[in-house]
């Protein structure tokens, strides 16, 4: 984990302000709104990669058979300004990769972005399209205090510790570790599969968590590719040594994604972006050129998220349209927990 101890004093100096913004909604001199409808907020105190979106899909497919569920997010990166309500025509610049990618996979369900939560949830409550809905997921709001959820999960990627990592920007903390206290739920995320017991109860410890506070565990299970364009969906299994993979990659943390594609074809060149990037045409020129340097037999392969992003844009070669797969994952409970945790979700009072 890389820490630029030069940067230290700065973040003391962050962190003062961080502090002194929190203890102002801790005495009440800034105000936490509460609502009557159930709202669910998954965030983190880490700045990107610890695996938000896989989580609150999770949640929207526990929940969506039984209640309407609408998604809110900020729409990081978005083309737009405001309240906006996301349709099946809604682009990646018009609301953000993230619930772009939410509302293709679940095109039932409500999406919308507005980066002042509280004006989204009052949208959401009292517009005449999105009136029914009766539980609302707040995407990435963890330091969002104005909105006061019904429940709060923070998230901790395992690869990135909170009780490791130290505040912006000598490290990659928006507030100090004690803001693991707002939590109802911690989720320690993208955990090896195979993690031992021992770990577990190594990484509680150091977490030290209040009483009233659940731990759980997950991994992310990566699934079968999916052609982006044309084609038939393909187990990873079915890749061979023989082949030669380009990835292409916006985001924060991509080297999970590419072990696991090494462990069926060694043959990989990674193409890295900055998370959430906005390709240019320089980069797509990058992209192509790049691929048709592999030699046959030879793929590609991006994440639901770039995919968001990519789908919009002129300029990839027919060769690349034809062998572009994206590598959907999907989140899993370790220990056993999954039951436990979707209780603790259906135990709120959501009204039909």
């Amino acid at each position: 984990m890389k820490i630029n101890k030069w940067l230290l004093p700065v973040s003391w100096t962050y962190g003062l302000g961080v502090w002194v913004r929190n203890e102002f909604f801790n005495y009440g001199l800034l105000h936490s709104q509460h609502y009557d409808i159930p709202v669910i907020s998954v965030g983190n105190i880490t700045v990107g990669g610890t695996g938000k979106t896989p989580h609150v899909e999770y949640l929207i497919r526990l929940l969506k058979e039984r209640y309407k569920v609408a998604v809110l997010s900020r729409g990081y990166k978005r083309h737009t300004k405001g309240y906006v309500l996301a349709n099946m025509q809604s682009t990646a610049h018009d609301i953000g990769d993230e619930p772009y990618q939410m509302k293709v996979k679940f095109p039932k369900i409500t999406v919308a972005v507005d980066a002042n939560r509280r004006e989204g949830i009052q949208h959401l409550c009292q517009d005449p399209v999105t009136r029914g809905v009766n539980v609302i997921l707040l995407d990435d709001a963890y330091q969002h205090r104005y909105v006061r959820p019904s429940l709060n999960i923070l998230l901790v990627d395992y690869n990135r510790p909170i009780f490791s990592d130290k505040l912006l920007p000598a490290g990659r903390l928006r507030e100090s570790m004690h803001g693991k206290r707002r939590a109802d739920i911690v989720i320690v995320t993208k955990c090896p599969p195979d993690i031992g017991m021992q770990e577990m109860r190594s990484i509680e410890e150091k977490l030290s968590l209040e009483e009233h506070q659940s731990l759980f565990f997950t991994t992310m299970a990566y699934l079968e590719l999916q052609p982006m364009f044309c084609g038939e969906n393909r187990p990873l299994q079915t890749l061979r040594a023989d082949e030669h993979i380009m990835v292409i990659s916006g985001i924060a943390e991509p080297r999970p994604m590419i072990k696991e594609i090494q462990q069926y074809c060694p043959n990989v060149t990674h193409l890295s972006f900055g998370d959430h990037h906005d390709f240019t045409e320089n980069d797509i020129e990058q992209i192509n050129t790049t691929f048709e340097s592999l030699p046959y037999p030879k793929i590609a392969i991006t994440t639901e998220k770039d995919a968001a992003r990519l789908a919009t844009i002129d300029g990839l070669s027919d060769t690349l349209r034809q062998c572009l797969f994206i590598l959907p994952i999907e989140v899993r409970f370790l220990q056993g927990k999954a039951e436990i945790f979707n209780r603790m979700i259906l135990s709120l009072k959501i009204e039909d």
